[in-house]
């Protein structure tokens, strides 16, 4: 793994998590019926973590001597609750996945304080992708 590609890998994470606080954001925005003030707050809960992921990202980015990305990924469009939530647990499936390939290409590189931070994320991401499961489950149709 050279450093060039682990920068243009990390640049697409940053672009993810840039997505995602815009979408938990808009989705907050967004949402409507009797659950609305539950999945407003579900939403904008995870801004956070989304916000602390796009800035370790971008530090890193830039101690590899790379530019930070300012462009986020396109935001998957959705009408309903329901479309939300599952546009959602994509994206989480996605963070997760992608986070625990980029562990092994930190490892291949051999930066272990990379790795781990990044198991960490996975960590993160599939806490958030089980919670929108677990609403979803019993989601009316």
């Amino acid at each position: 793994m050279d450093k060039k590609t682990l920068i243009d890998h990390l640049n697409e994470d940053l672009a993810a998590e840039l997505s995602a606080v815009i979408q938990y954001t808009t989705y907050a925005a967004k949402v409507t019926g009797p659950y609305r003030p539950q999945l407003e707050q579900f939403f904008l809960a995870e801004v956070p973590d989304e916000q602390m992921h796009a800035q370790f990202l971008a530090n890193k980015i830039v101690a590899l001597g790379g530019e930070p990305t300012t462009t986020p990924t396109p935001v998957a469009a959705a009408k309903t609750n329901r479309d939300m939530l599952q546009a959602v647990l994509e994206a989480e499936t996605r963070a997760a996945a992608g986070y625990i390939v980029r562990a092994n290409e930190a490892d291949a590189f051999g930066d272990i304080g990379l790795k781990v931070q990044l198991e960490d994320m996975v960590r993160d991401e599939t806490g958030h992708r089980e919670e929108t499961e677990r609403i979803l489950r019993d989601w009316p149709l």
